[in-house]
C-alpha cells in the first residue's frame, strides 16, 4: 500500500543506464510494500474469526469500523504529517479540548452548534498551526513540540471544564457521533470522504506532491522551488484541523466532554498510520494504507475484546505492532541502499 516518493522521476534513462532486473528478495519486498498489510488484515480476521465465530457478524463488522472512524479521521492528518518527516503527539489532548470548547459553548454558554462547532475547529487549526510553526521557525523537534503542547491542551481542558464532564448537549448535535445514513453510521462517512479526500490531495495537487517532495529530501524540495516552511506549517494546521473534526465527533457520540476523552489515542493514530506502510522518516507512503492500518488496529481490539483479552495486555500487544511495524520500516530502508 506503500506509494513511493515522487522525488526523482523524471525523464527515462537510456536502455544502458536502466536498472538491472529486480532479485528475488527486491520483489519480494515490492510485493510486501503493495499487499503486505492486506495479507496481515485478512490473515489476523480469519484467526479471530476462526476462534470466536461472532467477530464475522454484520453487527460487530459495522462496530469495528464505527469504532475506528473517530481515530480514522485523526489518522488522515497524521499520515500528512509523517509523510512531510514530522510527528504530531498532541491529537488526543487537541480532541480533548476541541470537545470542551464545543461543550461549554453549547451548554453553560448556550450558544448555536454551528458556532460551537466552527469554534472548536479553529481551535483545532490554530493548535495545529502552533504545532508546525514553532518546530518549524523554532529549530525544535515537532516530537518535542507537540509533547508540550500534549499537556497544556490536556490542562487547558480540566480548567475550561472546571474538572468535570460537561453533558446535556443538545439532541440535534448528537447526529454527529451517533446518526446514520442508510445503514451507515455518519462518521464512517466522514472518515470513508477524508481519505478519497486525502488521497486525491496528495497524488493530484501540488500541495500534496510538495508534502512527499519535503518528506523524501527537503533541501531538493527547497531547491525545486518548494515553500517549505509554508507547507510544513500548513500540514500541521491540517492535522489540527482534523483533530478538532475528531473532537466534535468524540463529544457527539460520548453526548458528553468527557476530561479523558483522546487520551492514548496519539498511540492508535499513529499506529495505524505506521501499520498503514507510511514511513516514519517522511516521503513513502499513502492515506489508503492508513484506512487499512485503521482497520487492522481496529481488528485487532475487537479481537482482542471479545477473547477476553483484559485492556493492560491489549496496550502490550499495540505496542508490540507499532514496534514491529517500525522495525519493518527501518530494514526495508537498508535493504533498498
Amino acid at each position: 500500500m506503500a506509494e513511493p516518493s515522487s522525488v526523482g522521476k523524471g525523464a527515462a534513462l537510456p536502455a544502458a543506464e536502466r536498472r538491472p532486473a529486480p532479485t528475488p528478495g527486491e520483489a519480494l519486498l515490492a510485493v510486501w510494500d503493495r499487499y503486505g498489510i492486506l495479507i496481515a488484515l485478512l490473515v489476523v480476521s480469519l484467526t479471530i474469526g476462526a476462534l470466536e465465530p461472532v467477530f464475522f457478524s454484520p453487527i460487530n463488522i459495522l462496530n469495528v469500523v464505527r469504532q475506528i472512524s473517530i481515530i480514522g479521521i485523526i489518522a488522515v492528518g497524521e499520515t500528512m504529517v509523517i509523510l512531510l518527516g514530522g510527528i504530531d503527539l498532541s491529537v488526543g489532548s487537541v480532541v480533548a479540548f476541541t470537545g470542551a470548547v464545543a461543550a461549554t459553548l453549547m451548554v453553560p454558554l448556550a450558544q448555536p452548534i454551528p458556532l460551537a462547532a466552527a469554534a472548536a475547529l479553529l481551535v483545532g487549526l490554530a493548535i495545529g498551526f502552533l504545532n508546525g510553526f514553532v518546530s518549524r521557525k523554532g529549530g525544535m523537534h515537532p516530537f518535542i513540540v507537540t509533547l508540550g503542547t500534549l499537556s497544556v491542551c490536556r490542562g487547558l481542558t480540566l480548567i475550561l471544564a472546571g474538572g468535570r464532564p460537561i453533558s446535556g448537549l443538545p439532541e440535534a448535535f448528537l447526529w454527529l457521533g451517533g446518526g446514520e445514513v442508510g445503514p451507515i453510521p455518519v462518521p464512517v462517512i466522514l472518515f470513508l470522504g477524508l481519505v478519497v479526500l486525502a488521497g486525491f490531495v496528495l497524488r493530484r495537487t501540488t500541495f500534496g506532491r510538495s508534502i512527499y517532495a519535503i518528506g523524501g529530501n527537503e533541501e531538493a524540495a527547497r531547491l525545486s522551488g518548494v515553500a517549505v516552511d509554508r507547507i510544513y506549517i500548513a500540514t500541521f494546521a491540517l492535522a489540527g484541523l482534523l483533530s478538532g473534526l475528531a473532537g466534535l465527533v468524540l463529544t457527539s457520540r460520548l453526548n458528553s466532554a468527557e476530561l479523558v476523552a483522546g487520551q492514548g489515542y496519539e498511540l492508535d493514530v499513529i499506529a495505524a498510520v505506521v501499520i498503514g506502510g507510511t514511513s516514519l522518516f517522511g516521503g513513502v507512503g499513502s492515506v489508503y494504507g492508513t484506512l487499512v492500518g485503521a482497520l487492522l488496529i481496529g481488528v485487532i481490539s475487537n479481537g482482542l475484546n471479545l477473547l477476553g483479552v483484559s485492556s493492560y495486555w491489549q496496550l502490550v500487544v499495540k505496542g508490540l505492532v507499532i514496534v514491529v511495524a517500525a522495525l519493518i520500516d527501518n530494514l526495508k530502508r537498508r535493504f533498498r541502499r
